[in-house]
């Protein structure tokens, strides 16, 4: 979520300054699955604070290779890095911010240095205090999550 909130601040606030929801394409798998309550729990938290309705798509399992935003950065990214060596975090983000493509794609990125506890547990009550509303073709994977400061 962390990535998403930055987002926000630097770039989506002044390029959206009038948006009542944003969009999330995500892999059906790691932190941000689909199942993931963690992942539910602080989008509705986000939701909550920003008063954006958050629609999110997950690409069904085993499909994130249909994801075009990774495909159109990652292959630029490894090969700006290409022989060179990855000796720190640091390293890795500057090769990052340093790729660009003949169409004028530029990628930003910065090193999050912040901790992150381990091992949440959300219950199944704080589920049911989540305001998820699934879409009517795979609600599983398509949902939105409505502030719950929202009239909706």
């Amino acid at each position: 979520m962390s990535a998403i909130r930055t987002w926000l601040e630097k770039m989506g606030q002044q390029r959206y300054p009038k948006a009542q929801e944003l969009t999330i394409t995500a892999d059906c798998g790691g932190s941000n699955g689909a199942r993931v309550r963690l992942w539910k729990v602080e989008l509705q938290k986000f939701a909550d604070e920003t008063a954006l309705a958050i629609k999110v798509r997950h690409y069904p399992p085993g499909t994130s290779k249909w994801n075009k935003i990774e495909h159109r950065m990652f292959c630029h990214i490894t090969q700006n890095w290409r022989s060179r060596p990855l000796t720190d975090r640091a390293a890795v983000v500057e090769l990052i911010a340093a790729t660009t493509t003949k169409s004028g794609l530029k990628i930003e990125s910065a090193l999050d240095t912040r901790s992150y506890e381990k091992g949440i547990k959300v219950s199944k009550a704080e589920m049911n205090r989540l305001d998820i509303r699934g879409d009517t073709f795979h609600p599983e994977w398509n949902y939105t999550i409505i502030p719950r400061t929202s009239k909706s």
